[in-house]
């Protein structure tokens, strides 16, 4: 007899809850960290209290803040040589020439053999491809945390231990810190000549702009550390995203309804949701504000930049919020659709995967 979809949910949960309760009991008891030497991570309350008491001892110290300081400060602790820029174009223009060989060669021949709906054809490409590049990159950063001497997860005050400007950048992270800034670059152009049209197309080519700025201006300043503990937090739900919408698309082929790839979408859709929550707004603000609100002042009290990327911090904080609360208040954490749909008539024809007359 098949579950039922409430049986389904209880299994997640229970899942979900085994599976926080062993990482609290592992990684994140006080006494745990204790034992390792780590400063116990942080309640929303000390968070609150020490970020803001930081920051506001920081504007009242400020009495040069102003362009001419920023040019200053820019003039003596950025770091970046042209070799690395040139790479990191080359990189982009490597991704985006892959992209088309296995969009050409693997994921559209799979679509026609699967037989997927016009619609779904194609869309399946594009997220196939990102759904590859985030597990590359989400399991490579799972890797530097967790399966090297690198404490920043467990211990995040660490990531400006002994920092100092023009240090040099271990080349593991480096390696990461060029995956994460050409991918962007290529999404991009991708966004805006290879990607389906769709009505938030433009809010995507602005996410991906203010995103390469972050890594880019992160990695100039040597704020590498923490960048990858970010860039962990936040890929995971990319993986989760484009492996739902992939379920999605392939319940309907060869005209046949798979129900399993439709309880797989959903499942997906409520572990995306428990992730969004534990990822972005319980160890993002308690792991990465709290680090660079407060602790970054209490190793390097001088440190550059100190307002610039605590603010866009937070503003990605308070948006995570924001559309956390929207969508469940619109109930779409139950919706396992492509939200990002087209923006033109259903009617229109596909060619080579791609909606014709897309426009910006």
């Amino acid at each position: 007899m098949p579950w039922t979809p409430v049986q389904h949910f209880r299994l997640l949960f229970v899942l979900v809850g085994c599976v926080v309760s062993e990482i609290r009991r592992s990684h994140l008891d006080p006494s745990a960290g204790a034992m390792r030497g780590y400063e116990p991570m942080p309640g929303y309350g000390q968070l609150l209290h020490r970020g803001y008491g930081s920051l506001a001892a920081a504007v009242r110290g400020c009495s040069d803040c102003g362009w001419e300081l920023s040019r200053r400060t820019w003039a003596e602790n950025a770091n970046l040589r042209w070799g690395e820029v040139l790479l990191c174009g080359l990189c982009a223009l490597g991704w985006t020439v892959l992209r088309r060989a296995a969009a050409r060669r693997v994921f559209r021949p799979f679509g026609e053999w699967c037989k997927l709906q016009p619609k779904d054809a194609a869309k399946m490409p594009e997220s196939a491809w990102k759904l590859l590049f985030y597990t590359i990159s989400w399991s490579y950063g799972f890797y530097l945390l967790f399966c090297t001497e690198y404490p920043f997860f467990y211990d995040p005050p660490s990531v400006f231990y002994d920092w100092k400007k023009g240090m040099d950048v271990p080349t593991d992270i480096a390696i990461a810190y060029l995956l994460q800034c050409s991918f962007y670059g290529h999404s991009i152009y991708a966004t805006a000549y290879m990607d389906t049209w769709r009505k938030d197309s433009v809010v995507m080519l602005l996410h991906h702009v203010v995103a390469l700025t972050l890594i880019a201006f992160s990695y100039v300043f040597r704020y590498h550390n923490v960048g990858i503990l970010v860039l962990f937090l936040h890929d995971i739900n990319d993986v989760q995203l484009e492996f739902t919408k992939l379920n999605v698309y392939f319940k309907h082929r060869g005209g046949v309804y798979h129900r399993l790839n439709d309880v797989i979408s959903n499942i997906g859709c409520l572990t995306f949701s428990v992730s969004w929550f534990w990822f972005r707004l319980y160890w993002f603000p308690l792991k990465v504000l709290y680090a660079t609100c407060y602790s970054s002042l209490q190793s390097v009290p001088n440190i550059p930049f100190y307002f610039f990327f605590n603010a866009l911090l937070l503003v990605l904080t308070l948006l995570y919020i924001v559309l956390f609360v929207a969508k469940v208040l619109m109930g779409q954490v139950h919706e396992v659709n492509d939200v990002r749909e087209y923006d033109v008539e259903d009617s229109k024809k596909t060619t080579n995967g791609l909606v014709k007359d897309k426009r910006l």
